[in-house]
């Protein structure tokens, strides 16, 4: 039986952090999370976005520009809730409680949701689920159809949108089959709180049903329909993206990491003692993220523009 890690640790808590080291807030450079450093510009909102209930027009908007981003099969239906979070917690309810099989490492969250609503999390073998994160966090590593082998199967893309090829959408139509996307990393908007599920009608239906009416605020529902109708920012984003990651590898190798694995918003190296870079970044109030489950595995995102020469001192 595989063990699921129950402490779901995530990135952040950087007040946790400056409780322990000192600094505001504001003098922090976090980077322990996997959000895109340049975040999607502001548009101007309107009126309503604030004063009104979220309305079917907004909601369309959305929806159609998602199915345009994602090149979502037409025969499959698109969910806008309130973050990716709120999603992974639903997916267990959509099959009888089993068993499901999560590879680890990986991130938590899904674990912990199959756990609270009964499943025992374990190996491939008699597991009737399965929850791969497409590219894994922290690892990277892309999937393929072929990993695709359970009668409910979560597929988790909360970092794809880096590289579209690699998507496993176009598969998001087979029965028992939900691609789950997240809005704030790739965006660099997490505190909007935007996720979406794609599946088959019923099973969108189903979801749609447990969340309840007006999941997603009016502001919400028109930032994030200006972001995915902004192709040209979204290619702009990843090449920029592609060459910031590479000159984080070569900073973290020339101070003696290793790289490990990640995605261009995030990265992840091999150290002699994982706490201890943690520990001496943090005394120049620069936060990464560590693992329970390994002492010599570090992860960091990437600088904001004005960070990098901090984080090359602090090397």
């Amino acid at each position: 039986m595989q063990t699921a890690n129950r402490s779901r640790d995530h990135g952040g808590g950087l007040d946790r952090a400056a409780s322990k080291y000192g600094g505001a807030r504001s003098e922090w450079l976090d980077l322990s999370t996997g959000i895109n450093p340049v975040a999607y510009p502001m548009p101007t909102l309107s009126t309503d976005a604030w004063t009104a209930l979220p309305d079917h027009a907004a909601t369309a908007r959305l929806l159609k520009a998602s199915r345009k981003f994602w090149r979502v099969p037409e025969d499959c239906a698109v969910l806008v809730a309130n973050g990716a979070s709120a999603l992974i917690a639903q997916m267990p309810t959509l099959a009888p409680a089993a068993q499901v099989y999560i590879p680890q490492p990986t991130y938590n969250e899904h674990a912990a949701a199959f756990q609270a609503h009964g499943w025992p999390v374990g190996s491939s073998e008699g597991a009737t689920a399965k929850v791969i994160v497409n590219p894994n966090n922290p690892t990277g590593g892309w999937y393929e159809a072929a990993d695709l082998t359970a009668d409910l199967m979560i597929v988790d893309e909360s970092f794809a949108d880096v590289d579209p090829t690699r998507s496993l959408i176009s598969h998001a139509s087979t029965p028992g089959v939900v691609v789950l996307k997240s809005f704030g990393k790739f965006w660099g908007l997490a505190g909007l709180r935007l996720g979406f599920a794609i599946a088959r009608p019923k099973t969108v239906a189903r979801l749609k049903t447990a969340l309840g009416p007006w999941p997603v605020s009016g502001p919400a529902l028109e930032i994030a329909a200006a972001a995915l109708e902004d192709l040209a920012w979204a290619e702009a984003s990843r090449l920029r993206l592609e060459e910031d990651a590479t000159r984080l590898d070569s900073l973290l190798i020339h101070a003696g990491a290793k790289h490990s694995g990640g995605t261009p918003l995030f990265r992840l190296y091999e150290v002699d003692n994982a706490e201890a870079w943690q520990d001496r970044l943090a005394r120049h109030h620069i936060w990464t993220r560590i693992f329970p489950y390994s002492q010599t595995l570090i992860r960091l995102g990437l600088p904001p523009a004005d960070g990098w020469a901090r984080l090359k001192a602090a090397l």
